[in-house]
């Protein structure tokens, strides 16, 4: 189906939805009823077996954006200063190659962005919004909780806004202060009908994105700003997709399980390295990915091995999404613990601008 403006009109929207059938409702149930995550090391292998080429974050970012766009035709791509190139640079090139109806400028309006985005998906077309900074989300709240996770359910699944993602920049950059360095997951996670995914490199960066732009339920991108241009890696060229709601050993071992996402999986690996050099201590380095559904089986299963966990994340401590791990590891694996979950975060306080060195959850704190 091509996109076309008669698509932002409501007589498309309300044709578009009752064409749905009974048949389709139900097979859709039973897909996603019967779906099985596959083996994140097993999809990372086959994705790596491939022809390759060095990127960075962003530049693997717009490549998985454009790889969803050469193949699927109703997608679009729209958010502040996007037909730009992105004040991140993770669009640049794609207006030029696909016209001004697939990759446009919005107004400064998060709500309105959402909302569209919204509209746009539950019509049939892939919408791919991007909020400036996640800090700035905000106003969309509403609309994310309210309207596209519960899209599905309040229809008894004959209808939903799958195929949205809305990608956010997030986390500490080194100069961004209160509004440009929040990490925002843990309000987000308290909400069923949502995924949420937070990107850690290159190469997990267009797997998972692409895999967020094909799921069929609403999904939450969050890359960290720092990453963008640090993380270089040898990434696919062609299209592939790393599992939602799988986790990824980044470094296996016996002693203490250290569990992260974003930028914390880089300082937690670096903690690794100095435990067992200094300490002779083998740790297992878990990068989380996506937040909801997160990976318990993975997790418990290291923390069962090891006996000690230490859960690490930018965002403040109270109520952080770290708090959620802890719960559940006490739950599931209390009989198997050596020591108390400990936690390395952000403070309970508004993101400090000449203090930012001392608020982020460094090497030496953890």
């Amino acid at each position: 189906m091509a996109f076309t403006s008669n698509m932002l009109r409501p007589k498309f929207f309300i044709n578009r939805i009752f064409k749905i059938k009974d048949s389709q409702c139900a097979n859709n149930l039973f897909r996603l009823c019967s779906a099985r995550l596959s083996s994140f090391s097993e999809a990372y292998s086959s994705a790596m077996s491939g022809n390759k080429t060095k990127l960075n974050m962003y530049q693997a970012i717009t490549s998985a954006i454009d790889n969803a766009m050469s193949t699927d035709p109703t997608a679009v791509v729209f958010g502040e200063d996007v037909a730009f190139g992105g004040v991140f640079r993770c669009s640049v090139g794609l207006q030029e190659k696909y016209g001004k109806d697939r990759v446009f400028n919005t107004p400064l309006c998060e709500q309105g962005i959402a909302g569209f985005a919204i509209g746009m998906a539950a019509a049939g077309a892939t919408a791919i919004a991007e909020i400036q900074f996640a800090d700035y989300i905000f106003p969309a709240f509403d609309q994310i909780v309210n309207e596209a996770a519960k899209y599905r359910y309040r229809s008894g699944n004959m209808f939903d806004c799958g195929r949205l993602t809305i990608r956010a920049p997030c986390g500490a950059v080194g100069h961004g202060a209160l509004y440009h360095s929040q990490s925002p997951e843990a309000y987000f996670s308290h909400t069923p009908g949502l995924k949420i995914v937070v990107a850690s490199g290159a190469i997990n960066a267009k797997g998972l994105l692409s895999a967020c732009i094909e799921d069929k339920d609403p999904c939450l991108f969050l890359e960290p700003k720092v990453l963008y241009r640090s993380s270089i890696e040898e990434v696919p060229t062609d299209r592939f997709v790393l599992p939602l709601g799988k986790a990824q050993i980044v470094i296996p071992g016996n002693d203490l399980t250290l569990i992260g996402w974003g930028t914390q999986i880089h300082v937690l690996k670096e903690v690794a390295e100095m435990a067992k050099k200094q300490f002779q201590v083998n740790c297992e380095v878990i990068d989380l990915l996506t937040i909801l559904p997160w990976d318990q089986e993975t997790v418990c299963n290291s923390v069962k091995k090891t006996g000690r966990v230490i859960i690490s994340h930018e965002a403040p401590l109270t109520s952080g999404f770290g708090a959620e791990l802890a719960a559940t590891i006490q739950e599931a694996c209390f009989l198997h613990l050596e020591a108390p979950v400990q936690r390395v975060t952000g403070f309970d306080t508004p993101f400090p601008h000449v203090y930012e060195p001392f608020y982020l959850p460094t090497k030496w704190r953890a």
